[in-house]
């Protein structure tokens, strides 16, 4: 019993320690997960591209820092901010690369 309460105990420091972040990024796709739409050229505008890679191709917005990619976990919100900078607000999972997504807004 003694292990599972120290297990847990560890959990939620790392949890706490790992809390609310805000990310500064473009909203992208993970085929041109770089913001580099030049490749794929689904459209005259990157946000197109995006549009077009997500709709048709299978593929999933990311959010490129201009050195990270993250996986989102709200997939809809993006599609209003394609191509576009923005503050994305949330809590990022280091395995996943993930950003559990509280809240997204364009950047100034």
């Amino acid at each position: 019993m003694r292990p599972l309460i120290v297990g847990l105990l560890a959990l939620t420091a790392l949890s706490a320690a790992q809390g609310k972040r805000t990310f500064v990024g473009t909203i992208t796709d993970d085929m041109c997960e770089r913001a580099d739409h030049s490749r794929m050229q689904m459209g005259p505008t990157d946000a197109d591209c995006t549009r077009a890679c997500v709709a048709q191709h299978g593929a999933a917005f990311v959010l490129f820092d201009g050195t990270n990619v993250y996986k989102l976990s709200d997939q809809k919100t993006p599609d209003k901010f394609a191509g576009q900078k923005v503050r994305v607000t949330g809590t990022v999972d280091a395995k996943t690369t993930t950003i559990h997504v509280e809240s997204i807004s364009a950047a100034k």
